[in-house]
């Protein structure tokens, strides 16, 4: 086996080794411990969690948090067997939201997702159903990128994927600074880190941007 064929293998195994970790902790999901962790909240800020506009909340809030963490009952990985190699497929504007795991806020993201076909192509649906699925945890946008990278490779078979995210954050719009910012993250493998030409492609058809003067990608979403 060769060193690309070695990592690409490696990617495949990390991503079902994260998932195998998210189904295991979505399954200690405690909603009764939810609840209670929900009227100590409101106890704690000076609220009356008897008063009957909140008597409710804690469950509600408790339920929220299951349904988050609550994995979608389809497959990720159906793929249909193409003649053609080497034609560049490209899905835009799938909107995921997740909870940033450092302050428990929520974050809401666009991603773009794109990928060379290696003998195999990936049901259209199934990219926006990856991207949805590693964002119900908690989670960074870094690393959120690169876990859909990872299982789109393991996927697909192919190790030119490219994925792109721009992010609104609470913990950075709501609390701190509190300023209005969007965050740009990008990960690109394979052909998509050699070739400047192929990520600006990309770009284009995702109407994220185009090369500046400088020759450098800029994205404009």
């Amino acid at each position: 086996m060769g060193s690309s064929q070695t990592d690409l293998a490696d990617r495949a195994d990390r991503a079902r080794a994260d998932r195998a970790r998210a189904d295991r902790a979505r399954d200690r999901i405690d909603e009764l411990a939810l609840r209670k962790i929900g009227e100590q909240l409101l106890v704690a800020l000076g609220y009356d969690v008897e008063a009957p506009e909140l008597r409710d909340t804690p469950s509600r809030w408790a339920r929220w948090w299951i349904e988050f963490h609550r994995p979608q009952d389809a497959r990720l990985d159906s793929t249909f067997e193409v003649k053609t190699a080497g034609h560049l497929v490209v899905v835009s504007g799938i909107s995921v939201w997740s909870v940033c795991e450092h302050h428990l806020l929520p974050f809401s993201a666009q991603l773009a997702i794109g990928y060379l076909p290696n003998g195999r192509v990936l049901g259209l649906s199934k990219f926006a159903r990856i991207a949805m699925e590693i964002a119900r945890r908690l989670q960074v946008q870094e690393r959120l990128v690169e876990e859909v990278a990872a299982d789109v490779t393991a996927a697909t078979g192919s190790p030119d994927v490219c994925v792109v995210a721009r992010g609104r954050h609470l913990c950075m719009e709501a609390r701190g600074i509190r300023s209005l910012a969007r965050t740009d993250t990008v990960v690109a493998r394979g052909a998509f880190e050699a070739d400047r030409g192929l990520r600006a492609d990309l770009f284009a058809l995702a109407g994220l941007g185009a090369a500046g003067r400088d020759g450098r990608e800029h994205l404009a979403w």
